[in-house]
Formats: C-alpha cells, structure tokens, sequence
C-alpha cells in the first residue's frame, strides 16, 4: 500500500514548528510566511510579517530563551477548506532562561495557506495558566505528543459532525463532560462560567469525526475568574477548539479561551 503525501497545510505545519518556531528562526519564517502574514490572538491583530508579528514573537523569545512548542494534534481541512489546517499544542519554557521558573501552556490556532505561504493565523493561548504557573512556582505536565503529526491525512468532510458541534457550541459554559479539557480546569477544578446567549462561528471545519472551530460567544460572565466579580452585561468570550463527535455527541477534546482578554475588560470599569 503506498503512503498517502500530508496535505499541503500540514508541510507548511510543519516548517512552522520545526523550521521556525523551535529553531526560532526568522530567517526560516520568511522562506513560508508571506510578507502580509497577520495573527488574530485574543483582542490582538498583528498584521504584518516583519513590521508586528516577528517582533512580537521575538519578545516571547527573549522571556523565554528556550522555549519550545510540543504538537497533540493535527486536523487539516478537506474540500474548500483544504487551504487551512489546526493545530492543538503546547509551549514551554523557563522564564528567563536556565533555572528560571518553568511553565506550559496551552493553544489551538487555525493557521490558513496561500499556495506555499502562511497567510494568516487564529489563536488562542492560555498565557492565564502561564501566569499562574509562573506565580505559584509549580509547574504544569506537558501533554503527550503526537506520535505522527505530520503523517495526518485530510479524512473528508462530516457535515453530520459539525452539526453536533455547532449545537454544542450553543451552550453555556462550565460543560459537563470531563473529556473536554477546557483551558486548565482539568487541573485547577475552578471552572469559568459563562452564560452564552449567542455565538458566533467565524470558522468551523471537520476531517472524520474531528472538527475544529474558532468562535466568538456574547453572554453574561458569572464568575470563576480569580479577584473578579460578576458583571451583568453582556461580554465576548473568545475560543478556538478541536473535539471529537461520537454517536451523534461531542466525546472529547480540547478548547482554549480568551480568559485574559475577558478579565481586562471585565476590570476596565
């Protein structure tokens, strides 16, 4: 049986995690990044290869001299969603280098392609566990790696899967299924709640059973972030996720939310 080759989303995956970003190599950002490359990360947009986003990198690299990125899963799109690909990882580092306290922290970012270019990226990463992290002077388990990241093949679309995400999706937040690790609830036990009352899908793809989402919810928080009290009015809460559908329900996976933009605006008055 001969190999089937990775779509084209998922070689330029993988230069963006070996070649450039645990290489961190500017010099090999520019041989796959198009020069009006922009990353939308929580209220963030950085537009521009070298006039924002490199730079911008170039400080996570001076806090953390060492820091690396480990890949759990790989989800490229299929159909007319075969120019993007999703990836859940994690980053890890020692804050001021060697012997600096260590901390690990989650993402999923939707990355989208231009022919043999990166054109632009959604993210969301969890810096809130960071910080707590770097605070306490624990430090969280790195989860395991994908065993063949770059060997995952588009699977075709499910329209039936994505259905049950979009349901899912509706809902308020903390969820009741443990398999669904959200932000680092897992670990803490203190779930954010969040009462969505709408939601907005900026993009949603699948490959099998899996489907990948970016998403911005407009609700009410109801508590759960430390030192901050609940608001009634209305807030954005932003997430990025990859979960798993089975018999016609969302069986696991892995959502990351905005957290920290939440908390600035919820502080700002």
């Amino acid at each position: 049986m001969s190999a089937v080759p990775p779509p084209q989303s998922v070689l330029l995956a993988r230069q963006w995690v070996v070649n450039y970003f645990n290489a961190q190599s500017d010099e090999a950002a520019r041989g796959f990044i198009a020069p009006d490359y922009a990353l939308d990360i929580g209220d963030h947009l950085l537009a521009g290869r070298d006039t924002q986003w490199l730079p911008a990198v170039a400080q996570q690299f001076a806090q953390f001299p060492g820091m690396g990125m480990t890949v759990h899963q790989v989800l490229p799109g299929s159909g007319e969603k075969a120019d993007r690909v999703a990836l859940c990882f994690s980053e890890h580092g020692a804050s001021g280098g060697a012997g600096g306290p260590v901390a690990v922290w989650s993402g999923v970012a939707i990355y989208y392609a231009r022919g043999e270019h990166l054109v632009f990226c959604c993210a969301q990463e969890d810096y809130a566990t960071r910080g707590r992290q770097l605070r306490q002077g624990t430090t969280d388990p790195v989860d395991p790696p994908a065993p063949a990241p770059w060997d995952t093949p588009a699977l075709g679309t499910s329209p039936e899967a994505e259905a049950v995400v979009r349901l899912w999706l509706a809902q308020s937040w903390p969820r009741v299924s443990a398999e669904v690790r959200v932000d680092d609830e897992h670990i803490t036990g203190m779930p954010l709640y969040f009462e969505v009352e709408s939601t907005e899908v900026l993009d949603l793809f699948s490959s099998g059973s899996d489907v990948a989402f970016r998403v911005h919810q407009r609700g009410r928080y109801r508590g759960g972030l430390p030192g901050v009290p609940a608001r009634d009015r209305m807030e954005v809460l932003k997430l990025n996720g990859i979960v798993r559908v089975l018999d016609g329900a969302v069986c696991s996976g892995r959502v990351i939310r905005d957290r920290g933009g939440l908390k600035a605006r919820l502080l700002k008055d």
